[in-house]
C-alpha cells in the first residue's frame, strides 16, 4: 500500500446535526476497493487519482494526536466519509483501531461508516468511548439479497455478513444501525427490498434505519455508473437518461411511496429514522452509561 502526504486529517463540519452530530470529519484512508458502482467518491470534484487503489494518509497517527492535542472544541468525529476505514488493509495495519484509541484518550465521540464486518473488532475501544461521549455506527446495506449485493458491490462482503455485524455490535450495547443509502432507482427501489431490510434490521437489534432514495450523479461518477449499468443491467442506463439527463440527484419516480412505506415499517418496529432521533438515542446510551458507573 502506498502512503500519500498529508498535512491535516480533521476537517470541520458546518453543519453537524445532517450527519450524526459529526463537528469532525477524518479520512485515513484514499480510495476505495469495494468497487460499489455507485460510489459519488469518484467523482471528479474529489481528485482521487486511481480511486480502485486504497493508500494510507502518511504518519497518520502522529498527526491525528497532534490535532486533537490542539482542538479547544470537543465533539463528535466521524470517519468513513470518502473511504471506507474497514478496508481489508485495516485487519493487518490497524490504524483506525488506534485512531479509535486516540480519539478516546482525548475525549472525543465518534460516528463510523462501513460496508464491513471488521468494525466488530473494535466493539471494545468503542464502549470506551461510549463512557465520555456518544458513540454510533452505521453499517450500509443497500440491498437484501446477497446475488445483487455482489453486482453492485462487487469489492464488499454480502450483506447476510453485516447484518451479522450488526447484531454483533447491537450485542455489544452499541448505538448500531443500518445506512439504507443510496437506494438506486430500477435497482433497489423495490418495496419488497426496502421491508425486507427493516424486518432483518429489527431482527438483529439494529436502533435506526436511516435512507436517502436515490442516488447522486456527478461528473466522473455518472460515467463509470453507466458503464456498470451496460455491464450489469443491459438496457436500464437508457432508463437513467431519460428520466434523469444530467440530474445531480436522481430519486425514484415513487419515492414519496417508498418513504411512507419504510416510515410505517420502521414506526412498526420500533427504529428510527430521523436524525435528531437517531442522535439523541447515542446520546442516551452515553448517558445511561454514566449513570450505572457512577450509581
Amino acid at each position: 500500500m502506498r502512503e500519500i502526504p498529508a498535512k491535516t486529517l480533521l476537517s470541520t463540519n458546518k453543519n453537524p446535526g445532517f450527519w450524526f452530530d459529526a463537528r469532525y470529519t477524518l479520512n485515513i484512508y484514499r480510495g476505495c476497493c469495494h468497487g460499489c458502482i455507485y460510489c459519488d467518491s469518484r467523482s471528479d470534484c474529489y481528485h482521487v487519482e486511481n480511486f480502485d487503489e486504497v493508500a494510507v494518509k502518511k504518519d497518520v497517527l502522529m498527526l491525528l494526536e497532534q490535532e486533537l492535542r490542539r482542538k479547544r472544541v470537543r465533539g463528535i468525529i466521524g470517519i468513513g466519509a470518502m473511504s471506507d476505514p474497514y478496508n481489508p488493509y485495516e485487519a493487518e495495519k490497524r490504524l483506525t483501531r488506534e485512531s479509535l484509541r486516540l480519539i478516546d484518550r482525548y475525549g472525543f465521540g465518534v460516528h463510523l461508516a462501513t460496508k464491513s464486518p471488521l468494525v466488530t473488532r473494535d466493539a471494545d475501544v468503542l464502549k470506551d468511548i461510549r463512557l465520555h461521549d456518544p458513540v454510533s455506527i452505521g453499517v450500509t446495506i443497500t440491498a437484501y439479497s446477497d446475488d445483487l449485493t455482489r453486482k453492485i458491490e462487487p469489492g464488499a462482503l454480502p450483506s447476510s455478513e453485516r447484518f451479522r455485524a450488526v447484531a454483533r455490535l447491537a450485542g455489544e450495547g452499541l448505538a448500531v444501525g443500518i445506512l439504507l443509502m443510496p437506494v438506486l432507482p430500477f435497482i433497489t427501489d423495490d418495496e419488497r427490498n426496502i421491508l425486507a431490510i427493516v424486518e432483518r434490521a429489527s431482527d438483529c437489534g439494529a436502533t435506526y434505519i436511516y435512507p436517502f432514495f436515490g442516488v447522486t450523479l456527478r461528473s466522473g461518477q455518472r460515467e463509470y455508473f453507466y458503464d456498470a449499468l451496460d455491464r450489469l443491467f443491459p438496457g436500464l442506463r437508457r432508463k437513467y437518461e431519460r428520466s434523469y439527463s444530467m440530474k445531480y440527484s436522481c430519486c425514484p419516480g415513487h419515492y414519496r411511496k417508498l418513504q411512507e412505506v419504510f416510515r410505517e415499517a420502521c414506526e412498526k418496529k420500533g427504529l428510527l429514522y430521523r436524525m435528531e432521533d437517531i442522535i439523541e438515542a447515542s446520546r442516551s446510551k452515553v448517558i445511561q452509561k454514566q449513570q450505572s458507573f457512577f450509581g
